[in-house]
């Protein structure tokens, strides 16, 4: 297990044990964080479980895939650090990821 930190648009954090392999959507569904809606069940076919990467661990988590970045086209307030909860998979380097859920969501 690895420890995910999810910040909401208040500023609060909900730290969740997640599990490896899975991805941080499902880990964040799991967990029941609020925000992350996972309409297409992690297929990347909607932005409803769009987060902001805290800019330390984007070298972690990666670049968005082309058909990524096209979905991404469907979220509200889209950062540099925007990605696709769906599409990062959890792994040991992870631990202690740190990402915000943007307002819009909640």
């Amino acid at each position: 297990m690895v420890k995910i930190n999810f910040i909401n648009h208040k500023g609060e954090t909900q730290t969740v044990n997640a599990e490896v392999g899975p991805t941080v959507m499902e880990n964040a569904i799991r967990n029941a964080v609020p925000g992350i809606l996972a309409e297409c069940g992690g297929a990347c076919a909607c932005a409803t479980c769009h987060v902001y990467v805290d800019e330390a661990w984007k070298g972690k988590t990666g670049d968005p895939s082309p058909m990524e970045e096209d979905m991404l086209d469907f979220a509200f307030d889209v950062r540099p650090t925007s990605r696709l909860s769906c599409q990062i998979k959890v792994s040991e380097e992870l631990d202690g990821l740190t990402v915000t859920v943007p307002e819009r969501q909640a």
